[in-house]
């Protein structure tokens, strides 16, 4: 008997290491900002948010970069889809089930949407008026304008800040030099040249044009955009991403004398032939050409789905088809 035992015990042997792999390695905060660090400054470079708050959030909102939503969709901050959403999305239980949270190709993306997020909405508008230096104001600020519903949202933050000393980068002027090299998707000051970068995305590779100055080129659906800045033209856009004067107007559909607004989304690629969901619901201030903006379709193929004329213009509420054309 104790024979057979012995025997059996060595023919499991071979098979020991399936049962007793080491677990995955998990990130520390410690080694979470290592890597976001960077991200975080150009983001309060760019738009104000405090880097610690940005990174602090980021540690509490994806457990430093371990939560299936880090993991999976990219996203750092638990930013759901919203109704102005489009991107690629990521389904997982929350306060409900099967709740529809925002996806993105690279943390960074995740990053730069968590500052355009917290800039576009109106309830946290006050906060921009602080001083990047007080994290305790803005930690504050956050839970009374509804970020979390977390009594101990506040609390958490400081200690997260405070433990990891996240205060620090606060004060930092200087761009981040290395992103650019360390990250692809990333940018940097006007005084680093960059080489174009590559994106590989549905096995195309798109060349992004070299960056000058604190820019960032964003990805939806593997078409690059920008976010226009205040003093923006097509002209100064032109010479800065080193395309023919025809080029950004078309992608755009609008003639090369055509102002550019601070906010709005400038493509430096042809826009798509469909959108990428069935149909779009049209909200209050939408106007066709913002929605084949967001949408990423052209405008031609987005009268033609929806048997418009030109210079048509749909009503809140109308339902637009994006993919299929819609039946007369």
């Amino acid at each position: 008997m104790v024979r057979a035992q012995t025997l059996f015990l060595i023919m499991l042997m071979p098979f020991a290491g399936l049962f007793a792999q080491p677990s995955e390695h998990k990130l520390t905060s410690k080694e979470y900002v290592e890597l976001h660090k960077d991200e975080a400054v150009v983001e309060m470079l760019l738009f104000g948010v405090p880097a610690s708050i940005t990174l602090a959030q980021g540690i509490l909102e994806s457990d430093c970069g371990n939560s299936d939503l880090a993991v999976y969709a990219n996203n750092h901050f638990g930013i759901k889809c919203h109704e102005d959403w489009t991107g690629p999305t990521y389904t997982k239980d929350d306060d409900q089930k099967d709740e529809c949270f925002r996806k993105y190709t690279t943390a960074f993306e995740s990053f730069s949407d968590h500052s355009q997020f917290l800039k576009s909405r109106a309830r946290y508008a006050y906060l921009f008026s602080l001083p990047r230096t007080d994290y305790k104001g803005w930690a504050k600020g956050l839970k009374e304008s509804g970020y979390a519903t977390d009594p101990r949202y506040t609390s958490r933050l400081l200690e997260v800040i405070e433990k990891n000393k996240l205060m620090v980068f606060d004060t930092q002027e200087e761009w981040p030099t290395s992103l650019g090299f360390r990250k692809k998707e990333a940018v940097t000051a006007a005084s680093v040249t960059l080489k174009p970068v590559e994106k590989n995305n549905r096995d195309k590779k798109i060349n992004l044009a070299p960056v000058i100055g604190p820019r960032i080129i964003l990805i939806t659906r593997d078409r690059s955009y920008i976010i226009a800045r205040d003093g923006d033209s097509f002209q100064k856009l032109t010479r800065e991403f080193e395309k023919g004067t025809w080029e950004l107007p078309k992608y755009n559909e609008v003639s090369p004398k055509t102002s550019i607004i601070a906010g709005q989304r400038v493509y430096l690629q042809p826009k798509h032939r469909r959108g990428n969901s069935e149909y779009h619901v049209v909200k209050e201030g939408e106007s066709l050409y913002s929605i084949s903006q967001d949408c990423c379709i052209r405008m031609k193929y987005l009268l033609r789905k929806n048997n418009l004329q030109p210079g048509a213009e749909p009503k809140e509420g109308d339902v637009l088809n994006l993919k299929r054309r819609k039946k007369s």
